[in-house]
């Protein structure tokens, strides 16, 4: 591991990002160019000291996970991510694991989506990033602890994921394209050892996980409707969309509602309330 160095990467990663680029204010205020270190602490899901001591080149070895978090929050391209997890003294995540970083362009993308509820989820459901809308409608789903967040686990050993109250039939779908989309991952990543383990505890935990895999079906994303229970705007059933990011086997879920109707003027109380929320970012 080199401290110094990593230090240093992080140090410019960090002075790089405009805060508007995440959804931050900018005022007068600011006295550091780009990023507070306070600010990527947030939204890496560590703490300041960590953060602190990390660009100090005097933090402990971080793990897999960490890497990951502070790349994704930092916005590194492929490259930059890989130079990090080397310099910290870890192998860069390998062509044949599930990608978990979101590029810069998507998550551009998904701030510029702002008067529509967006997630990305990658190739086994884990939840990688939500627009401030998507927290207004669901919940802030990136503060599931680590190997929770993900909606397959969620489904099927969790809560599920806030605010989505589906009609029975509803959740047959959703628990079965669920499952499909897991087979599909496993044909594709039959190495990743993280899909391996979420897998292995889907079906010791689930009975009902269980009797869906032996049914061995695959499946790819669908749009479909979804039922949500806001506790300030009601019943709403919405269109959930999926747009397929085929080069990083990750996909952007969007909900919306058709023009005129209850559900899209209750988005648009989301949005208008979120409008003046400082705090909103993309995660």
């Amino acid at each position: 591991m080199d401290r110094v160095e990593l230090a240093r990467v992080v140090r410019a990663a960090r002075a790089r990002i405009a805060p508007e680029e995440v959804g931050l204010p900018t005022g007068p205020g600011r006295r550091v160019a780009g990023l507070r270190r306070e600010e990527v602490a947030v939204l890496a899901g560590l703490s300041v000291e960590y953060v602190v001591r990390l660009e100090q080149g005097r933090g402990p070895q971080p793990s897999t996970q960490v890497l990951t978090s502070l790349t994704r929050a930092l916005r590194l391209e492929r490259d930059e991510r890989d130079q990090v997890f080397r310099l910290a003294g870890s192998s860069p995540p390998l062509s044949g694991r599930i990608e978990m970083s979101v590029r810069p362009s998507v998550l551009r993308l998904l701030e510029r989506l702002s008067d529509v509820p967006a997630l990305v989820l990658s190739a086994k459901g884990d939840v990688l990033a939500q627009n401030p809308m998507a927290g207004a409608l669901l919940g802030d789903l990136m503060r599931w602890p680590d190997g929770q967040r993900n909606i397959i686990w969620q489904r099927f050993l969790g809560g599920g994921v806030t605010h989505v109250a589906p009609r029975p039939e509803e959740d047959e779908a959703a628990a079965q394209q669920c499952v499909g989309l897991l087979r599909t991952a496993r044909s594709r990543y039959p190495h990743d050892p993280d899909l391996r383990s979420l897998t292995e505890e889907l079906i010791d935990g689930s009975e009902r996980f269980w009797s869906m895999w032996e049914e061995g079906r695959s499946t790819t994303s669908r749009s479909m409707r979804k039922t949500i229970e806001h506790p300030g705007l009601g019943t709403l059933a919405l269109d959930c969309d999926t747009l397929l990011l085929p080069d990083t086997d990750q996909s952007m879920i969007v909900y919306s509602a058709a023009p005129g109707t209850r559900e899209a003027a209750a988005l648009d109380t989301l949005h208008a309330a979120g409008r003046g929320d400082a705090d909103s970012q993309v995660y």
